[in-house]
């Protein structure tokens, strides 16, 4: 009995472990097990969809219903981006890999940064000459057609790009500025269709590859800020940011009387 016990564990230990996929897998920064994220999925009916329908809702949902903002870390979980309601490239990034992999669809990281130009006008004097030549970026891929997909036009919200619009309404082609860097200011790329979108890529000034999840990228290359200016940035400097965003948020032609964008 002891010997045929011991074969019997033998045969347990040798059967291959599941393997789950880790470009499905949640992480501390892809919370999408958490009960907010759930909801959102369930009450969207996202994973209900077929997988080019899902994608194009969950990315329209982050681009637009997830505003154009900035929090308070580039490393936060997703849920308490969504919970927020607002985000900028790292963070949409992060609630956006967390609700595609919680309905089922596949995606991986890709890490970036942006030369702070693109940044100007959300930001200026002191301020601006404070902040670090490169910035921290990233954007989402999804396969498609036998290809990775970049979702990199969610980072601004449409009320948004209008208002911007509506500031500078004689610009065409390039614009680098306010968050934004495209080629077609009039009409960047930032609706899903099954190729790239695009919204900051003109500002991009390093590329740092891919990655499984956001966690392993924080993990190696850092984050944007630490120390004096973390601390300065957090207090004082993304609350004027924010600010700025609303006023040009208000500067939509759709933009409703009294909607301030408070966040």
């Amino acid at each position: 009995m002891g010997h045929m016990k011991q074969l019997q564990t033998r045969a347990h230990e040798t059967q291959p472990a599941v393997q789950l996929d880790p470009l499905l897998s949640s992480t501390a920064i892809l919370d999408f097990g958490h009960p907010r994220i759930l909801e959102v999925i369930r009450a969207r009916g996202w994973a209900d969809l077929p997988e080019f329908e899902r994608v194009g809702a969950i990315y329209a949902f982050v681009r637009d219903e997830i505003r154009f903002g900035y929090n308070t870390d580039d490393d936060i979980p997703a849920s308490r981006v969504l919970a927020a309601g607002f985000g900028q490239c790292n963070t949409k990034a992060s609630l956006l890999m967390a609700l595609l992999r919680g309905s089922g669809v596949r995606c991986r990281f890709h890490g970036a940064a942006i030369h702070k130009s693109l940044q100007q006008g959300i930001v200026n004097g002191l301020f601006y000459r404070l902040a670090p030549d490169e910035i921290l970026h990233s954007w989402v891929e999804v396969q498609h057609d036998g290809r990775w997909v970049r979702l990199e036009g969610v980072i601004i919200d449409r009320m948004y790009l209008a208002g911007l619009q509506a500031t500078y309404p004689d610009r065409r082609g390039d614009f680098l500025g306010y968050g934004v860097g495209t080629a077609d200011f009039s009409d960047p790329l930032i609706d899903w269709n099954g190729s790239d979108t695009e919204i900051q890529m003109t500002g991009v000034s390093a590329d740092h590859g891919v990655f499984e999840a956001p966690d392993s990228f924080y993990a190696e290359v850092g984050t944007n800020l630490g120390g004096f200016r973390g601390a300065l940035y957090r207090i004082v400097v993304r609350r004027w940011m924010n600010h700025k965003a609303r006023v040009i948020r208000r500067r939509s032609p759709k933009a409703r009387v009294g909607d301030s964008g408070d966040f």
